[in-house]
């Protein structure tokens, strides 16, 4: 399983954990990634995608995950994303 947001495409960053007395080593900062159920009412179906809890409350703040989807930029969706917002697209006009 990849770690990146299949909404927003949040992948892990690089940086260091620092001790008390200022050693470094390396980390990855994960994104807090969740499997949720999306429901489309264009398409008439449920998606699961694995998404991080800022793509969750992206598609709360847009209203619902076709409008999310319809809004979003391309680079940002993953490959069987881009699938289905063609396919909303199509069906929408």
């Amino acid at each position: 399983m990849s770690k990146k947001c299949e909404l927003t495409g949040k992948i892990p960053l690089k940086g260091h954990k620092v001790s008390h007395a200022n050693n470094k080593t390396k980390r990855r900062f994960l994104p807090n990634l969740k499997k949720v159920r999306f429901k489309s009412d264009i398409l008439k179906k449920n998606i699961r995608l694995t998404v991080s809890n800022a793509g969750v409350r992206s598609v709360d703040k847009k209203g619902s995950f076709d409008q999310f989807v319809k809004s979003a930029k391309l680079r940002d969706l993953s490959p069987r994303l881009k699938k289905i917002k063609k396919s909303l697209l199509s069906k929408s006009a």
